[in-house]
C-alpha cells in the first residue's frame, strides 16, 4: 500500500466522520474555557470581601500553639464543591475558605491585615478573639487603593516575589519549635524563646517616606482530596525507609523505624546473609521520616506567599527589596525545605525586550496582588503555590510576642481590658 493510497484513505474517514472527531478535539479546550468563565466572571464576582484591621496586644504570654490552633479552628470552614457547585455555580476548588494575611510596612508604621468574604467575617473575628480577647478588629477601606493603579509610573516603582517552596510540600521548613526552649528546665533557668517574626517587625518599621513593603499570605484550607499530597508524602517515606511494599498495616511509620532500629541493635550475633536483608535506616533518614509524618499529620492550608516593595524612584534602598527573602531565612533547613523566591513571576528580566517585559511582569504580580489571585492564575494549585500545615502558618504568620519593645510603628494595644464588677447599681 503506497503512502499516497494512505493519505487518501484516511481524508476519506475524516471527510465521513468529522462530526464525529470534532467533539473529542475540542472537549478538553470547550471545558477549560468553561470553567474558567463561571469561575471567574461569574462566581467569584459576586463575592462579597471585607478587609479587617488587627490591632494585637502589647504582650503576648500565650505559646506559638495558640495561634497554630486558630489556624486549625479557621481550617473548619473547609467544604468542597459538589456537582451543581462546580458546574452550575463555578465555586474553586480550594477556595471554599479564601483567606489573605497581610501586614503593611508603610514609611515606618506596620498594620495587620485579613481580607476574606464577607460570609466568614463573623466566625473569623470570633476565633481570632476567642484566642487573643485583647485584640482590637475593625473594617476598614483596603490600602491597596491607596496608591496609584497604574504602576510602574513617573513616580512610583516596584520590586516584587512570589515564594514557593524548595523541594516538594510534605517535606517541612523548620517551625516555632525549634525557636522555644527544649526542656523546662530551661525554661526554668529563664531561657525565653526566640521569635524571628520580630526582625520582620524591625525591617518594616526601617522604611522611610515613600517607600511601602506589601507582604501577603493568602491561604485556603485543603484536604488530601483536593491535592494528594499526603499520597506523595507515603510514597517518600516508603522509598527513604526503603520499603518498595509499603508499610506493615497496623503499625505507624515511627513504629517501623524504631522496629529496624531495635532489630539492628540486638541482631549484630546474627547471621550476614540476615543482616544484609533488613533495612538499614540512617539518624539523618529517621529525622527525615519523623519531620514528614509530624506534617502530614496536621490540617494544611493551600499558600501563596507574595511581597512587593513599592517605592518612589528617589528613595530606592536594595536591603528593603529583600525583606520577605531575609526573614524566610530563619526558617530554612539543609536536609528538609525552604522557602525560596519563584523565579517565574519575578519583576526581574535577563534576556530578550527586558523594558517591555518587566514593565508586564511587575504589572501582572502588582495586579494579583490588589486581587489576591495565585501567582499562575487562573490555576489554583500546581506551581507557584505550597502546601503549609498549621503548624507552619503559626510560625510565619502570627502576632508579635512583645510589641513594647519594638519600635513604636509596631501597632499594640497597650491598656488591658477588664469586666466591669458584677454589684455595679444599674441605672
Amino acid at each position: 500500500m503506497t503512502p499516497e493510497l494512505i493519505i487518501s484513505i484516511f481524508f476519506l474517514i475524516f471527510k465521513t466522520w468529522w462530526w464525529l472527531f470534532l467533539p473529542i478535539i475540542f472537549y478538553f479546550p470547550a471545558v477549560y474555557l468553561y470553567l474558567d468563565w463561571i469561575r471567574w466572571d461569574v462566581w467569584y464576582p459576586k463575592k462579597k470581601w471585607v478587609i479587617l484591621e488587627i490591632i494585637p496586644p502589647g504582650e503576648i504570654t500565650k505559646p506559638f500553639r495558640a495561634t497554630e490552633d486558630l489556624f486549625s479552628s479557621l481550617w473548619a470552614l473547609y467544604s468542597s464543591p459538589n456537582w451543581r457547585g462546580k458546574w452550575c455555580e463555578g465555586e474553586l476548588p480550594v477556595a471554599s475558605a479564601w483567606f489573605s494575611w497581610e501586614i503593611l510596612g508603610f514609611e515606618g508604621n506596620v498594620h495587620f491585615y485579613l481580607r476574606l468574604p464577607d460570609d466568614q467575617r463573623k466566625y473569623a473575628e470570633t476565633i481570632i478573639q476567642a484566642h487573643y480577647p485583647e485584640t482590637e478588629i475593625f473594617e476598614v477601606d483596603d490600602y491597596v487603593k491607596n496608591i496609584p493603579q497604574d504602576i510602574p509610573n513617573n513616580i512610583y516603582d516596584l520590586k516584587a516575589e512570589d515564594y514557593i517552596l524548595r523541594t516538594k510540600d510534605y517535606f517541612p521548613i523548620k517551625t516555632y519549635k525549634f525557636f522555644e526552649p527544649s526542656t523546662p528546665e530551661l525554661i526554668k533557668e529563664g531561657e525565653k524563646k526566640i521569635d524571628p517574626f520580630s526582625s520582620l517587625m524591625e525591617a518594616m518599621t526601617k522604611l522611610q517616606k515613600g517607600e511601602q513593603f506589601w507582604f501577603q499570605i493568602v491561604s485556603s484550607p485543603i484536604t488530601n482530596k483536593d491535592i494528594p499530597w499526603v499520597d506523595e508524602a507515603k510514597k517518600e517515606i516508603n522509598k527513604i525507609a526503603q520499603r518498595p511494599g509499603g508499610a506493615k498495616k497496623g503499625k505507624s511509620i515511627i513504629q517501623e523505624v524504631i522496629d529496624i532500629l531495635i532489630f539492628n541493635i540486638f541482631s549484630s550475633g546474627s547471621s550476614e546473609k540476615s543482616a544484609e536483608s533488613k533495612t538499614q535506616i540512617t539518624p539523618g533518614e529517621k529525622d527525615i521520616l519523623t519531620a514528614i509524618e509530624e506534617k502530614i499529620s496536621k490540617n494544611a492550608f493551600k499558600t501563596n506567599i507574595r511581597a512587593l516593595y513599592i517605592y518612589q524612584k528617589d528613595v530606592y534602598d536594595a536591603s528593603h527589596a529583600a525583606i520577605a527573602r531575609n526573614y524566610f531565612q530563619h526558617f530554612s533547613t539543609a536536609n528538609l525545605n525552604t522557602i525560596v523566591l519563584y523565579a517565574q513571576t519575578r519583576t526581574k528580566i535577563q534576556y530578550w525586550f527586558r523594558d517591555r517585559r518587566l514593565y508586564a511582569s511587575k504589572r501582572s504580580i502588582f495586579e494579583k496582588y490588589v486581587k489576591r489571585f495565585p501567582p499562575l492564575y487562573p490555576a489554583m494549585t500546581g506551581k507557584g503555590n505550597m502546601i503549609l500545615n498549621i503548624e507552619e502558618l503559626a510560625t510565619i504568620f502570627h502576632f508579635p510576642i512583645q510589641t513594647n519593645i519594638l519600635s513604636s510603628g509596631v501597632p499594640r494595644i497597650m491598656s488591658r481590658r477588664a469586666t466591669p464588677p458584677g454589684n455595679l447599681p444599674m441605672g
